[in-house]
């Protein structure tokens, strides 16, 4: 129960779509029910018209994921529609979330995204559609693999999906003020380096992860392409990057950094900061 009980505080801490679950979400999911529009849909039943919206959104959603992978899903990929708040918090530990992608690489989204922020469902399915991809090849979460990654991939997929609490700017401002995203921090496989390690809100630090991994992508594409197929085929993160770029994550995207600093002193657009948010 300690140890279930720690779980539970880190993630209502990491404000993460991707979560852990209670220990009851390992058991089969014998509530929902298949969506005669799309199979890939299973819906609370009750809630057809929320699983319809959902159906109608996943399309987009699967195309934009595998671009930003380079690769199709390893499986059909299956969402679960909670239109209850009951259901969702029974399979889900954090049920203030809108979504959440679970150990066994389940996607459920909670009766938010037919609520007060349906406005966010293409977005978030899309973000958490990105974690599910990368579950299906590598597992639920990989300590070799470092949370800003794992997060700013995700919110980069989704066109900002994730990270959309606060901006550009106000990530760009964290970073003059010396507040940035520890890159030279290691996971392990019982702490994970999350927003506080860095001295960043949650929304903060999801923002800036998806600009430094932008801004990777956007500096060569190539390489990058080779670091993300290598991290789906489980390499190791540190040695994939060293591999492919020569140097440590922290050197390479110091140029980002750097950037911005510059941009500030110049009041400029500077180029080293183009819009990173595609994906």
């Amino acid at each position: 129960m300690r140890r279930w009980g720690g779980l539970f505080l880190v993630a209502l801490l990491q404000g993460c779509a991707l979560t852990v679950s209670n220990p009851r979400a390992l058991l089969p999911i014998d509530s929902f029910v298949p969506m005669a529009s799309d199979a890939r849909v299973w819906v609370e039943p009750g809630y057809e018209n929320y699983g319809e919206r959902v159906a109608s959104a996943l399309p987009a959603a699967i195309v934009r994921v595998e671009a930003a992978h380079y690769r199709a899903f390893a499986s059909t990929p299956r969402v679960y529609v909670c239109g209850s708040a009951d259901c969702f918090s029974r399979y889900v530990m954090t049920p203030r979330l809108s979504a959440a992608v679970v150990p066994d690489n389940r996607l459920i989204l909670s009766p938010n995204l037919n609520g007060r922020e349906s406005h966010r469902l293409p977005l978030l399915l899309t973000h958490e559609l990105a974690h599910l991809h990368l579950g299906q090849r590598i597992g639920h979460y990989n300590n070799s693999l470092p949370v800003w990654f794992h997060e700013g991939w995700a919110s980069l997929a989704a066109d900002g999906g994730g990270a959309e609490f606060t901006s550009d700017e106000k990530a760009y401002d964290a970073i003059r003020e010396g507040r940035r995203v520890n890159l030279t921090a290691r996971d392990t496989y019982d702490k994970r380096h999350r927003a506080s390690a860095s001295g960043l809100s949650i929304h903060e630090f999801y923002r800036q992860s998806m600009l430094l991994v932008g801004w990777l992508k956007s500096q060569d594409e190539a390489r990058f392409r080779d670091l993300v197929l290598a991290i789906q085929d489980n390499a190791d993160f540190d040695i994939a990057f060293w591999n492919i770029y020569g140097r440590a994550p922290d050197t390479q995207l110091a140029g980002f950094f750097s950037g911005v600093q510059r941009a500030t002193v110049l009041n400029d657009n500077d180029s080293t900061l183009a819009s990173p948010a595609q994906p």
